[in-house]
């Protein structure tokens, strides 16, 4: 995981440098004397904030898999100044300003909090006297971007990647005795460039927030035999009942590897370094959210001996007696009730201000009863996995995007080792259940191949190719991976039925509530603003009771909440961006989230969704709009009436009269639904369109947050359209202005199809949804509903409205058609 001393790749050299000016002796930094350091102070705190300082700038071991008792943190203050490019690195020489690492540059905690491009820090260090005679490390967690690192005027390393630790042998440069100095150069173009940056800008606003530069995480130095461990590669096979590790080592050494249950020896094996080993675990206690059990692990290659961990579980998918695919964790279905987690901080941006803080969102996760997270394209410290695997998540590990459509050649080869190392290293966390590659088609290429690619680096985790596969810039799906994933919003969406994939509803929520007093500078915004804790607890019960049926009827295997906590200007977190306020009744949100992955097995063992009976063979609304006056449409069929809102016209029909709208503000509505729009069902309207400046819909049924359907012309594709807010079933043609047109939406629930057809012929069949959405709210003609406003007036005239609880067939739409009706 943690090799040790390499430049990863050359790169020109006219960067910056960074210095180490301390001494430190044991697991802590010690502060000097007179630092110089201060905080800047940061829009708004969080409870950490003030607990920050030289002394305790994260001062636990760093790398909880691969640990060693002897070592050196370099956490603390450090000499700071900006660079320009080509600039030589300031051997022997004080620079103005302090900064405290590991925190980024553009934090408050740092005490800069500005953006700087090139820049060097400066420290020196006293290597203790004990480790004379052993090869000494120097071990970066992360540095963000382009790293040139030297020690006493030689360079010792330099890396590329914003993700990945590094570390160098600095044995050969270091001194006697007395300070050794360290030099360090960062360079970071952030969206200038074209590396992985994840949601960074240099200009954040909206879903892209402030950028990181310069060390992020924790420096430290270590004392190791010639021949030492580098890192660990651990994989168990729950099957076997055994453990298949390979010890990597800088040369060879014979191996001995002992597991514990506590401090008792459950395991031994013994063989070569670099080669790989089977340790078996007899009787193993399996790892899950439910009981996250962790054996201890201690390793000896020669004369060093190092700490770690794993835990035993599989991760898979398996068919449920409904023939579907679903994810199945040691065996047993699985619901992953997740959120969407961006390791974003107020005060520390990419670095959580201290290891509580780090741990505090994963706790929150448990807290509320999730058994999942998603890390949303960033890579976090490795402590930030070990309380994930301690507490109990599944997690979705996202690669960080880059910030281009159509990325360069440079760019995609940068791309492909960034996502390498993260998998190196990041193999052994037990947390990880699936890669993720892609988000939304951001920075996609070779979709296909880079499937296959993670595949291959890793065959035991499931691969989701690309999250949001349904929407932005990753249309069409490519058909790879294990996973289909799919965003609606608010949602929850209904992702297709997979043959041989599972399904995950990857993003969905957004839901918001302003709290004052916790608000980033800037305009507030979510996908659907509440006014009150209440109501916000209300509607996350309502996605969380609607999640439940699509589990029960489409077989998805996952949920992915947005989001755990606010960040900067989005506020649809469950907590407030500074962690300080919870902003649901967190009782509810538990109890929801319960009910949804303890469905998981009683779901695999069903027998798949209902089999909807094909309905009442008569409309149950019929609104033929021949009143020619006054301020009601009369339900002919039923008792549906509908009364007029801003005075629609009584005109000439299709066939006798018709209500004309005026696509700005007039529509006719009933006093509730008609439609039962979870089961069968169709509607049919003559539609005479006057413009085509905007969406228009001529018939629908309001859903919680939008209309449950659409029939429509959609001005996006210039096309009739028979919508729900997961896709379109669209008309070959484009409308033609002025003239008559029958337009039918035929749901056929047993299918999961919206058809739509015009003029009585089939135009297109979507499958967008294996459940339709069950909505409470009233049946419009005129008008459609979305984001909790009504909307896409319709400028025309609609003629002969007929509603049934039924699908159609497609000889009875021709017949409707032929009719006239």
């Amino acid at each position: 995981m943690f090799a040790a001393c390499l430049p990863r790749r050359s790169a020109t050299l006219n960067l910056l440098a960074v210095a180490v000016l301390a001494t430190s002796a044991g697991p802590a930094a010690a502060a000097s004397p007179d630092t110089g350091w201060k905080p800047k102070t940061p829009p708004i705190s969080t409870p950490w904030t003030g607990q920050v300082g030289p002394n305790n700038a994260l001062p636990d071991y760093p790398r909880p898999q691969l640990t060693r008792s002897s070592w050196q943190n370099l956490n603390g203050v450090w000499q700071f100044a900006a660079a320009t490019t080509g600039q030589a690195p300031p051997f022997g020489r004080d620079l103005a300003e302090r900064i405290l690492v590991p925190y980024p540059v553009e934090s408050a905690l740092s005490g800069i909090m500005r953006s700087e491009q090139r820049m060097w820090y400066r420290r020196t260090v006293t290597v203790p006297p004990s480790w004379h005679g052993q090869r000494v490390l120097l071990n970066f967690g992360a540095v963000d971007y382009d790293t040139t690192v030297y020690v006493n005027g030689t360079p010792v390393a330099h890396h590329l990647g914003g993700y990945d630790a590094f570390s160098a042998d600095v044995t050969g440069a270091l001194r006697g005795h007395g300070p050794q100095e360290i030099v360090v150069g960062v360079y970071d173009p952030t969206d200038a460039g074209g590396q992985p940056i994840g949601k960074q800008r240099n200009d954040p606003s909206g879903i892209f927030y402030t950028a990181t530069s310069g060390i992020w995480q924790t420096v430290w130095l270590e004392p190791v035999p010639a021949t030492h461990v580098t890192s660990l590669d651990l994989t168990p096979d729950v099957a076997a009942g055994t453990l298949h590790l390979t010890v990597h080592a800088s040369g060879s050494a014979p191996v001995e590897v002992t597991a514990l249950d506590g401090s008792k020896p459950v395991g031994t094996v013994v063989g070569a370094a670099n080669r790989p080993l089977t340790l078996r675990v007899p009787h193993a206690k399996l790892w899950s959210p439910d009981h996250p059990f962790l054996y201890n692990l201690r390793v000896t290659v020669g004369g060093d001996r190092v700490g770690s961990y794993f835990g035993m579980r599989s991760v898979g998918q398996a068919r449920g007696a409904d023939g579907k695919p679903r994810l199945v964790l040691n065996g047993k279905p699985i619901f992953a009730m997740a959120t969407l987690d961006q390791g974003f901080w107020p005060d520390g941006i990419y670095t959580a201000p201290t290891d509580a803080a780090l741990r505090f969102d994963l706790q929150a996760h448990k807290d509320l009863g999730f058994n999942a997270v998603r890390k949303h394209i960033k890579v976090e410290p490795a402590r930030w996995y070990y309380w994930a695997d301690r507490l109990g998540l599944l997690v979705w590990q996202d690669m960080p995007a880059m910030n281009l459509v159509t990325p360069s050649a440079d760019a995609q080869s940068e791309y492909l080792s960034e996502l390498h190392s993260m998998i190196d290293q990041h193999r052994s966390d037990t947390s990880i259940i699936g890669w993720i590659p892609f988000n939304e088609g951001w920075g996609e290429f070779d979709p296909v191949g880079i499937a296959a690619q993670v595949k291959a680096w890793d065959p035991t985790r499931l691969v989701n190719a690309d999250s949001g596969v349904n929407c932005c810039l990753s249309i069409p799906d490519s058909g790879e991976g294990d996973v289909y994933d799919n965003h609606a919003y608010v949602g929850p969406g209904a992702p297709p039925l997979q043959a041989n994939r599972i399904a995950i509803d990857g993003e969905y929520g957004g839901l918001g509530l302003e709290v004052p007093d916790h608000l980033w500078p800037g305009p507030p915004q979510a996908y659907e603003m509440e006014p009150d804790s209440a109501t916000l607890t209300h509607r996350y019960v309502q996605l969380s009771q609607k999640l439940l049926q699509v589990q029960d009827s489409c077989g998805i295997s996952g949920g992915i909440y947005t989001q755990i906590t606010d960040v900067e200007n989005e506020v649809n977190g469950l907590y407030t961006y500074d962690r300080q306020v919870e902003k649901v009744d967190g009782a509810q949100v538990r109890d929801a989230n319960l009910a949804v992955e303890h469905n998981a097995q009683a779901a695999f063992d069903g027998t798949g969704p209902p089999a909807y009976p094909p309905g009442q063979a008569d409309p149950v609304g019929t609104w033929t709009l021949d009143e020619n006056s006054g301020t009601v449409a009369h339900d002919s069929a039923g008792s549906h009436d509908l009364p007029l809102t801003g005075g629609p016209a009584w005109v000439a029909g299709r066939s006798g009269g018709a209500l004309q709208f005026d696509g700005s503000s007039q529509y006719a509505q009933a006093s509730g639904p008609v439609l039962d729009t979870a089961g069968n069902f169709s509607v049919s309207a003559w539609v005479k369109l006057d413009s085509t400046g905007h969406f228009a819909t001529a018939v629908s049924q309001d859903g919680d947050s939008a209309s449950a359907f659409f029939l429509q012309y959609s001005a996006q594709d210039n096309r009739w359209a028979f919508s729900t807010v997961e896709g379109r079933a669209l008309s070959d043609a484009p409308p033609v202005t002025g003239q008559w047109t029958h337009l039918v939406g035929v749901h056929d629930a047993n299918q999961g199809t919206y058809t739509l057809y015009v003029d009585g012929q089939s135009q297109a069949k979507v499958q967008s949804q294996c459940l339709g959405d069950a909505s409470s709210g009233p049946l419009a003609i005129g008008r459609g509903y979305y984001g909790g406003n009504k909307t896409d007036f319709f400028p025309g005239t609609v003629d002969q409205v007929h509603v049934w609880n039924r699908a159609l067939a497609a000889a009875d739409v021709t017949a409707l058609y032929q009719s006239g009706q």
